[in-house]
């Protein structure tokens, strides 16, 4: 019986060590909740700017958007991004240190190329949509490419990420028939998933 739960515990090991070197364990699930944080902040701003009152009762419209606007738009989405990036980095970096691992190497090579590759095609089309004023369209863009991104990325990570991709990818192209409420379907996917997300992940794996 000994010798029996010795050899699970060394295939269980084996499989741990397998596992740490084919995937990136070191993300943080506060990350995760801080950018989800930031996006409700970052949606907050954008939606009491490009939408109007109207009405005695009180009810928002999209309202027509200038240049002004859609500088104003950009900015909050760069800053929701560079603060969540530098957020991530920060919690990673001091997650990895305390499990004395490390941060950089070709998992996380792997990781980011196939994060990037979907970010990067749908910053770009987002970038034609605004050109060609499809401003309702960009958000649902955003997060059907963001999710495609997570799923993506999800082989050299936790398996977690493929749902919160998913999600994102579902949340899109309900957005994309509901172009009016973008903004909504925005600040749920990249806010409050967010957060229940890194949530979850924090209390999973590093509680």
């Amino acid at each position: 019986m000994d010798s029996k739960d010795q050899y699970i515990n060394d295939i269980s090991e084996i499989k741990n060590i397998m596992e740490r070197s084919s995937r990136f364990i070191s993300l943080s699930g506060l990350s995760g909740v801080f950018a989800g944080l930031y996006a409700l902040v970052g949606a907050w701003l954008v939606f009491d700017r490009m939408y109007s009152t109207e009405g005695f009762i009180y009810s928002r419209a999209f309202k027509y958007t200038y240049s002004s606007d859609i500088v104003f738009m950009l900015s909050v989405a760069i800053g929701v991004l560079v603060l969540a990036i530098a957020t991530g980095i920060f919690f990673t970096t001091r997650k990895a240190r305390k499990e004395e691992r490390k941060i950089w190497d070709n998992t996380t090579k792997r990781l980011l190329v196939n994060l990037l590759i979907p970010l990067i095609t749908g910053g770009i089309i987002c970038l034609i949509l605004l050109d060609k004023n499809q401003y309702l369209m960009v958000p649902p863009a955003t997060l059907v490419f963001y999710g495609l991104g997570l799923v993506n990325a999800s082989h050299h990570t936790f398996r977690d990420i493929r749902y919160l991709g998913i999600t994102q990818i579902a949340l899109g192209l309900i957005a994309f028939m509901y172009l009016g409420y973008g903004l909504l379907f925005w600040a749920i996917g990249f806010g409050i998933m967010h957060i229940i997300y890194g949530a979850s992940m924090y209390f999973k794996y590093e509680k």
